[in-house]
């Protein structure tokens, strides 16, 4: 069965704002998106930020409403309100039942024509996109990602994911009302109204709200693309003591309306995309390296990439390294069967319908439509173009576009642990901390042992817990060449159990009392000239907490 839309009505005010109407009857719902053609990937580079942090601010306060106005007219009237921005565009959302159409119009225009930035709702921003920024980086999947994106994307703007602290902390209501009135111009955008409605009276209400926003000269970014991968690399992430390793294999792929798509999207399916994968039921299922695999395709406006991805043991990050090459080596070498194929163009046309069953689900699909410049007709032959796709189709793409022999192997972990099993992978391997700074490799490979008598005395630790800086002490002493000792933090006392030197690391158990019960912590740690950095990790916290310590004198 076809899938089937009623056509969309087309016009353009004399601003040049396009309009896109699709009256649709299934629900008493009305959606009103306005897609701004200027996202993140357009921010100055000294900048990068600003959109995020305009679109975070477009809904604290316009010029008749205030923060909290906004948000109580819109939780009265049961609407949902919202702006967002990616890397290509801006998306101010305003939905809810028809019979509110008038305030969903008034709402949009608010907070798309007149917001107001004002300082105290700023303010509130930095700090807590700060404390945010912080978070992030105690996260491997964060750290993976940012370094991933440097890999592939270089100095073209995709490289960025997340904006410095200075730069957040710099941001202020004249750097967004200037970003407002250069990007969220009517010639810079495109109006979609979604849903029950009288198309008399939202072509009305369309003039009245936004007929007389004023264009301005659209500033048309020019990037230049990002230039291909010649050898494959490894980076490292170092995150001492830690018990998993996250492991990222990338490549460039292709833009979001490659006329290559569907073929890709299939092959990918059965790749990695899902549960009865190859990736999957091979690093899970037969080898047991992890809970899960996968592969996935992030294609943007501009560009692309292909990632598999997952979390495996320490211990097995090199023999899961290797299955996954293997994959690939095998996708693009050998045709799959026709019964792999079948399965995944069943799955992939079976679950599209689902996609579109609420009206929030069908307006995503139509607005990316338009964005990505797709087809007139994508959604109606998207079924038929995944079931065109043949095992000729699928051997063509999986050969041209998976390429192991130049991809970027993103690792974050134990580098100590990691970079033996690895470096057979690649010569060209590069080590970081969590900041991005770059770390010798003769630390990790040619490491001069630490004596007990070395290790023992007094550190101070500060402890990175979500964002906040912890102090804690750590007492050694060094008992005929054992390691025994305490540790001090703010909730309790631990007594160190058990302790090991190995080369230049140490691990070790603590034992501490915390409401009248016992927990267990683990201290991993590199020493490196009077200084310690690793871990710190337990029971009771869902990832080990970085650390850094310097002995006392």
């Amino acid at each position: 069965m076809p899938f089937s839309i009623p056509d969309a009505r087309h016009l353009r005010l004399e601003n040049g704002l396009q309009v896109v109407l699709l009256p649709i009857a299934r629900v008493p719902i009305a959606s009103l998106r306005l897609a701004v053609f200027s996202g993140e990937a357009d921010d100055p580079s000294e900048k990068f930020g600003l959109t995020s942090a305009l679109a975070s601010m477009m809904t604290e306060g316009s010029a008749r409403y205030s923060s909290r106005e906004l948000a109580e007219k819109a939780e009265r009237l049961g609407l949902d309100i919202s702006v967002g921005s990616s890397a290509d565009f801006l998306l101010a959302s305003v939905s809810g039942l028809s019979i509110y159409l008038d305030d969903i119009f008034e709402l949009a225009g608010e907070i798309v024509l007149r917001p107001t930035f004002p300082e105290n709702e700023l303010d509130l921003y930095r700090r807590n996109t700060i404390e945010n920024l912080k978070f992030q980086r105690s996260q491997p999947n964060f750290l993976a990602a940012e370094r991933t994106a440097l890999e592939l994307y270089g100095e073209h703007p995709y490289a960025r994911i997340a904006p410095l602290p200075e730069v957040v902390r710099d941001i202020s209501a004249e750097d967004l009302r200037r970003l407002h009135s250069r990007n969220v111009i009517p010639n810079n955008a495109m109006l979609f109204v979604i849903g029950d409605y009288n198309e008399f009276d939202v072509r009305k209400k369309i003039e009245e709200v936004f007929g007389e926003w004023p264009a301005s000269e659209k500033q048309d970014a020019q990037h230049t693309p990002p230039n291909p991968r010649r050898q494959r690399t490894i980076s490292v992430i170092d995150r001492p003591g830690s018990a998993q390793t996250n492991i990222v294999l990338a490549d460039l792929a292709v833009r979001r309306n490659h006329p290559d798509y569907f073929p890709l999207l299939v092959m990918n399916q059965i790749l990695g995309a899902g549960a009865s994968s190859r990736v999957f039921m091979n690093l899970r299922e037969a080898k047991g390296y992890t809970y899960g695999a996968y592969t996935r395709l992030d294609l943007k406006k501009n560009a692309g990439e292909f990632e598999a991805t997952a979390e495996v043991r320490t211990q097995v990050t090199g023999p899961a390294i290797k299955e996954f090459l293997a994959e690939f080596e095998r996708i693009r070498t050998e045709r799959v069967a026709p019964s792999e194929l079948e399965d995944a163009k069943s799955y992939l046309t079976g679950v599209f319908p689902i996609r579109s069953e609420t009206l929030d689900g069908l307006t995503s699909l139509i607005v990316n439509q338009y964005l990505y410049d797709l087809p007139k007709d994508y959604l109606q032959t998207y079924r038929e173009n995944v079931a065109a796709v043949s095992v000729d189709d699928v051997f063509r793409v999986a050969t041209q576009y998976i390429r192991p022999e130049r991809m970027a192997i993103v690792l974050v972990g134990d580098a100590a642990e990691v970079i033996p099993q690895v470096s057979v992978f690649s010569e060209a391997l590069t080590i970081f901390d969590a900041d991005g700074n770059r770390l010798e490799k003769a630390k990790f490979t040619n490491a001069e042992s630490i004596s007990p008598d070395e290790i023992a005395g007094k550190w101070d630790i500060t402890l990175d817990f979500q964002g906040q800086e912890i102090p804690v002490t750590l007492h050694l002493k060094n008992d005929a060449g054992s390691i025994t000792g305490t540790l001090e933090t703010m909730l309790g006392n631990g007594i160190i159990s058990s302790a090991e030197i190995n080369g230049c690391r140490l691990t070790a158990v603590a034992i501490s009392e915390l409401q009248g019960g016992s927990i267990e912590l683990s201290i991993n740690g590199v020493i490196e000239a009077g200084t310690m950095s690793g871990t710190i990790g337990g029971p009771i916290l869902p990832v080990p907490m970085q650390f850094r310590a310097t002995k006392a004198v």
